[in-house]
């Protein structure tokens, strides 16, 4: 695992209590960083790992709020930045597929307004929000955004039509955002490929084989993997900026 010197840094990783949220956290708290975990208001999940990572002597506090929300996206970055006394890096990870099945792209019916609008809320217009809120207090520190894709978003089908949609308009924020906040904050994205998370860990065994056999690396990628990725863009990589890294060990190719 690479490491860095965070000591002296702040961030805020949103949908931070689980999977590739949680490990960004652990790992940017582990290498000395001060980190505003961000969950869902009525999620015990939340606090709870705050309180484990705080046992463990790491310095993280809890950000709760929902970014799918507008207002309450705005003022749980506004709270955690002035909690935190700054921001240095600030980690858009909250999203949604809104299914645990995927849809295929025939079957148009299931693409309702309710499911267009949850998944454009939270994958897209939330990291917007949360972008704009902290964009002052990041370029004060020239500081970084990545925010995270999907494969789904750089060519692959995804879950649903909505689903891979989203993420390839993130995608596209995450260039024009490079663009709106240079020179002072770089801004860049991470694209995993299937990720054991609690999220997938009841998909049918067929579905993960899937996956593996598709990699040319021949396993699924673990949480830190994309959280490794998540920590070299914003302690390092310090003329990239406006890129999609993909992390998907092959899947792709």
């Amino acid at each position: 695992m690479i490491k860095a010197d965070l000591t002296g840094k702040c961030a805020l990783v949103t949908g931070g209590a689980s999977g590739i949220g949680l490990a960004t956290v652990t790992m940017l708290a582990q290498m000395g960083a001060k980190v505003a975990l961000n969950h869902l208001v009525d999620d015990p999940a939340g606090p709870a790992r705050v309180a484990e990572l705080c046992a463990q002597r790491l310095d993280v506090i809890a950000a709760p709020g929902n970014i799918s929300h507008p207002g309450e996206a705005e003022a749980m970055v506004t709270t955690a930045i002035a909690t935190l006394g700054g921001l240095d890096i600030l980690v858009n990870n909250a999203g949604t597929s809104g299914t645990r099945d995927k849809i295929p792209p025939e079957d148009l019916d299931k693409m309702t307004e309710e499911f267009w609008q949850l998944l454009l809320n939270t994958n897209l217009i939330g990291a917007f929000r949360c972008a704009h809120a902290a964009a002052g207090a990041l370029k004060d520190r020239k500081g970084a955004i990545v925010n995270m894709a999907s494969i789904a978003g750089v060519g692959q089908q995804g879950s649903s039509i909505a689903y891979a949609a989203s993420k390839s308009a993130l995608v596209s924020l995450t260039r024009s955002l490079a663009r709106g906040l240079a020179p002072e904050v770089r801004v860049n994205a991470v694209a995993p490929g299937q990720t054991k998370t609690p999220w997938t860990e009841d998909w049918p065994e067929e579905r993960k084989q899937w996956a593996r056999d598709m990699a040319v690396l021949k396993r699924r990628s673990d949480p830190e993997d994309i959280a490794e990725a998540v920590l070299y863009l914003c302690a390092g990589a310090g003329m990239v900026t406006g890129h999609v890294l993909v992390v998907d060990g092959g899947m792709t190719l």
